[in-house]
């Protein structure tokens, strides 16, 4: 908005008594400003403060970029280096982009929102994906194409583009794959490599397309493995687990991109940073993305298992210390169950649900099931650890669950069942 407060004509027009009021609201105007600026530093400061163990991250991709003008082609590829420049490590960052930057491609996802008239109003953000057969499937990350009303295309690095389709996803583990249906394509499929063995101070590279710029890579180190991430997925947050940790610089436009070995190999996908944080990037590892993407390309979904007791069931922390020692349950963490899935795997193999109702508080909680304490030898705070525990079972495993009756603690074995598909 103009304000009229400049101009001889202005001056000559008004008296002091104008000019006064003028001079109130600049004074009233810089007052709201510097008000509102103290607010959204308080809210900044306030929303970064961790609740939980697992750091809360941002999501590397999409980027939403600037219009800009079309990119130079690509410079012709130089010719082979001489030993004597550059080093071996340097050697090895220049072999590993020439053999393996075409195996990544640049994702771009429109979605359309309506205006008050139904007019149709197209936002596209921008994330990078990994060839990994030659038959133009791609792997990239769920939140990169999440939207429902999405049209993919798919940017291959001599700049073809091409439709993009959808094969499956798994929000559970941020990961998504889609197909490029081309017979003119040659394709460079990144080979996968494994995580077993990979160590804390491990020279690492990332390719991606960081807001909007087409593969650049990056170095780095594996700062940490087996991290857990809490990120926000469909509306509901998650945690990811065996997460790979690295300074390899991650931004905006980079989810979906590989992160590499020293062999070339995909190692992890990226997907995700700390707000706020610089050095600090996550990628899922490639067990994780070899095992989605083999159900997603077969059965174009994820097949996993279930234990068939109530999503209501609580954790013990949930329920506060004085009630949890009132209940005499015997533990005072675990999940209590409040209900099982008739013929589940749970009831199956003896696990016993609620034998009562008792009011507490004004309400009538069910009473009298197991306390689960562990799965498949791992301890069990909330339904979130039953999750992550049977993660990567398969139907027909046979896992150990402990469990707390009667104030004693017990073993059970449990034929795992693949979890029913929701209709």
């Amino acid at each position: 908005m103009r304000f009229p407060i400049a101009g001889t004509k202005l001056k000559r027009r008004h008296g002091p008594r104008a000019r006064v009021a003028i001079l109130s609201s600049i004074i009233t105007a810089a007052l709201v400003y510097a008000v509102l600026e103290w607010r959204s530093g308080a809210a900044a400061s306030a929303g970064a403060a961790a609740e939980d163990s697992a750091p809360r991250v941002t999501f590397a991709a999409p980027f939403e970029p600037v219009p800009a003008a079309a990119p130079e082609p690509p410079p012709p590829r130089p010719a082979d280096v001489s030993q004597d420049s550059p080093d071996g490590d340097e050697r090895n960052n220049i072999d590993i982009y020439r053999r393996y930057s075409r195996s990544v491609v640049n994702v771009a996802s429109t979605t359309y929102s309506y205006t008050f008239f139904f007019s149709a109003v197209p936002e596209t953000g921008f994330g990078s994906g990994v060839v990994i057969d030659d038959e133009g499937h791609i792997v990239t990350n769920y939140h990169v194409i999440q939207d429902a009303n999405a049209e993919l295309v798919v940017t291959l690095a001599d700049r073809s583009r091409h439709a993009g389709v959808v094969v499956g996803v798994d929000p559970r583990n941020d990961l998504a794959l889609i197909r490029v249906e081309a017979d003119d394509v040659d394709w460079v499929p990144l080979p996968m490599g494994t995580t077993r063995g990979l160590q804390v101070g491990q020279k690492v590279l990332a390719i991606g397309n960081p807001f909007g710029l087409d593969r650049t890579l990056t170095t780095g180190i594996v700062s940490s493995l087996g991290r857990a991430i809490q990120a926000p997925v469909v509306n509901r947050d998650i945690i990811i687990e065996g997460v790979i940790q690295t300074d390899a610089a991650i931004n905006q436009g980079n989810s979906g991109g590989p992160l590499l070995n020293t062999d070339g190999e995909l190692i992890g996908i990226n997907t995700a940073i700390v707000s706020g944080a610089t050095g600090i990037g996550f990628a899922i590892p490639v067990e994780t993305v070899r095992r989605v993407t083999g159900d997603l390309h077969t059965y174009g979904r994820v097949r996993r298992v279930y234990l068939g007791i109530d999503p209501r069931s609580p954790a013990l922390s949930s329920l506060g210390s004085p009630l949890v020692q009132a209940l005499r349950l015997g533990t005072d963490s675990g999940v209590l169950i409040t209900g099982l899935t008739p013929g589940g795997p749970a009831e199956t193999a003896g696990i016993r649900g609620p034998t009562r109702l008792e009011p507490i508080g004004g309400v009538y909680f069910p009473l009298g099931g197991d306390v689960i304490v562990s799965v498949d030898g791992r301890d069990v705070r909330g339904l979130a650890d039953v999750s992550a525990a049977l993660e990567t079972r398969r139907p027909g495993d046979v896992v150990p669950i402990g469990v707390v009756r009667g104030g004693e603690r017990m073993e059970l074995e449990i034929e795992l069942q693949e979890e029913p598909v929701a209709r």
